[in-house]
């Protein structure tokens, strides 16, 4: 009889759950059938593809992936603006750049994102998305979320955002319930250069990690009229 050990682990926890002594042999024998389901009876789960590679298509909502209580997934294509700001009131949103070059801008101020890149938007932080065909994937979870890594890099105050930026009205939306579309608690019109100028009353950055294998030289547009500082 060959004796392995069985770890049950938390995860978030150094230490685990549970550690067990198992026969090796039963451990990996499948159970005499009974009365009551088991996940083997269950139907296999179903799976969803979106392709990685960029397809031009008319701007739309995010399309949902997955949702439980406690997280929620949405994949996303642009190659525009978002048509309006958004601040969550109960989850940090988590995104993925699958694609593409995606300009984020908040009111901790304005990073470039590039295939590999993890951001993270706090929970009431305002943002909007400037995408040149890109795609991504957005996590939604209950706030606070921590970085366990150095950031890559951070985003600064950036004025103009990108090339060709306008400052005006905009649409701002706040939702609940883990973002989740028709979950607007407010929604209102907004002065976009004072939402951006927020950074400058703020302590906090946004923080971009990257997945491995993408630890390569960053591409940077070319920018000659930026500057970090405010316009006047």
């Amino acid at each position: 009889m060959a004796i392995v050990t069985e770890t049950f682990r938390l995860l978030g926890h150094e230490q685990p759950l549970r550690t067990i002594r198992r026969d090796e042999e039963l451990l990996l024998t499948e159970p005499v059938p009974g009365p009551m389901k088991l996940w083997t009876d269950q139907p296999p789960l179903e799976t969803v593809h979106f392709p990685q590679r960029y397809a031009s298509q008319p701007f739309a909502p995010p399309r949902g992936l997955y949702e439980n209580d406690q997280l929620r997934v949405e994949w996303q294509t642009m190659d525009n603006r978002q048509p309006f700001y958004h601040r969550n009131c109960d989850v940090d949103e988590i995104s993925y750049q699958i694609a593409g070059e995606r300009t984020l801008m908040t009111e901790l101020g304005t990073v470039e994102l590039q295939p590999g890149d993890f951001s993270r938007i706090p929970r009431g932080v305002a943002h909007d998305n400037y995408g040149r065909k890109e795609s991504h994937l957005l996590f939604y979870t209950p706030a606070p979320v921590t970085e366990e890594h150095t950031a890559h890099h951070v985003s600064r105050p950036l004025f103009p955002p990108f090339d060709g930026w306008k400052a005006g009205t905009v649409t701002e939306v706040t939702t609940q319930c883990l973002g989740t579309p028709g979950h607007d608690v407010a929604a209102h019109c907004s002065d976009e250069r004072l939402l951006l100028e927020q950074v400058h009353d703020e302590a906090g950055r946004l923080t971009v990690l990257r997945s491995a294998g993408h630890d390569r030289p960053r591409r940077l547009r070319p920018r000659p009229h930026a500057s970090v500082r405010a316009l006047p």
